[in-house]
């Protein structure tokens, strides 16, 4: 094996997937992973066959590929509004479940238009902004949107979601069980006041890794969305959502220079190690690009595109030609980065799989 490579213990991803398995299936929710992390579909037939039923994504050409490796229940978790998207949406729903999104009436009428005209029933969920200030609908307007949507021919309104992170109170926390209950609470709340009104919903979906337990012991959740689980980050284990012993995923990097006694040089920068979880961010605070394994006398400090620079404070033993282990501050954005991973089995072979859903930004 080449480097930089990323490398995941298999025996720590299906602990990992075991793990949120089991916390769905305590507090009663489905499970319906987002697969932004591993945009693998081998590693998406595990988590349904640890229970989950079925998978999110958030493109449609992401949901082209896991559909094409037979993956049959799949949630666009993302409003569709281009004719093009659209219509590759439908002519996917000819061949699987598919659920579909919208946060605005131009988006839902965009859909209904189409779905009418291509003669199928589009099954579609509102997006709400709980909080994070991306997109979905705002809390207080939602009750209107899906007044005017369940009325549009062509589509059939079963749900409401989110995505909210560890937010509380409209901020950043690292108290993220609270976080999570608000969030639940907040959907659940919202969910009765559409029944109130007449619109049937029946899904409840929400949750990051961060907030999904906490989340799902709310009544009326109904599924939670979690994604990062599956490898943890370095990010994830700050915000104490696991054990660093289960953060499965590392990149690989060779030693390729050493200035000085202070610095050394490996053979992967930014476009190895995603760089939108930047160190020094609140509430977190994390210190370099990754965690180097077993070398707390190291800081992976800067990165340009093919150079990572490795701060050394003190002594160390490594030289050029040596290869560290890097958890990376973010696991999701850094393995869309990769071609392939290797995934490390008990006896120490390795198993080459592409990434087979990485690029698919459309």
């Amino acid at each position: 094996m080449d480097t930089p490579a990323l490398v995941i213990e298999k025996r720590k991803l299906d602990a990992n997937i075991q793990k949120m398995a089991d916390i769905a299936r305590t507090k009663k929710v489905h499970l319906r992973p987002h697969t932004k992390t591993h945009k693998n579909p081998k590693i998406a037939k595990l988590q349904l066959e640890a229970g989950a039923a079925g998978i999110t994504v958030a493109k449609v050409a992401e949901a082209e590929v896991m559909a094409e490796h037979g993956i049959d229940d799949i949630f666009i978790a993302y409003p569709l509004v281009s004719e093009i998207k659209i219509q590759k949406a439908i002519d996917l729903s000819r061949k699987i479940r598919l659920i579909t999104a919208f946060d605005s009436l131009e988006g839902i009428q965009k859909l209904s238009q189409s779905a009418e005209t291509a003669g199928v029933v589009l099954e579609v969920r509102m997006e709400i902004d709980s909080g994070l200030r991306r997109t979905g609908v705002l809390y207080d307007e939602a009750v209107e949107l899906a007044r005017k949507a369940k009325e549009l021919p062509g589509i059939k309104l079963t749900g409401i979601y989110t995505f909210r992170g560890p937010i509380l109170d409209g901020k950043p926390t690292l108290d993220i069980e609270e976080a999570g209950r608000q969030e639940g609470q907040l959907m659940a709340d919202l969910a009765e006041r559409l029944r109130a009104e007449g619109v049937p919903i029946t899904d409840v979906s929400v949750g990051s890794t961060s907030t999904s337990a906490s989340a799902a012991e709310v009544e009326g959740i109904t599924e939670i969305r979690p994604g990062t689980y599956v490898f943890y980050d370095r990010m994830q284990e700050k915000y104490h959502c696991c054990l660093h012993e289960e953060c499965a995923a590392a990149i690989h990097v060779t030693v390729v220079s050493k200035p000085s006694d202070s610095l050394l040089i490996v053979d992967g920068g930014s476009k190895t190690f995603a760089t939108d979880v930047q160190p020094g961010q609140s509430p977190i605070f994390l210190e370099g690009f990754g965690e180097i394994i077993g070398h707390p006398e190291m800081l992976l400090e800067r990165l340009t595109e093919e150079h990572g620079m490795v701060a050394v404070h003190g002594e160390t033993n490594v030289q050029i030609g040596d290869v560290l282990q890097v958890i990376p501050n973010h696991i999701c954005s850094t393995v869309n980065l990769h071609n392939d991973v290797f995934l490390k089995n008990e006896d120490g072979t390795l198993e080459k799989q592409a990434v087979l859903g990485r690029g698919k930004v459309q």
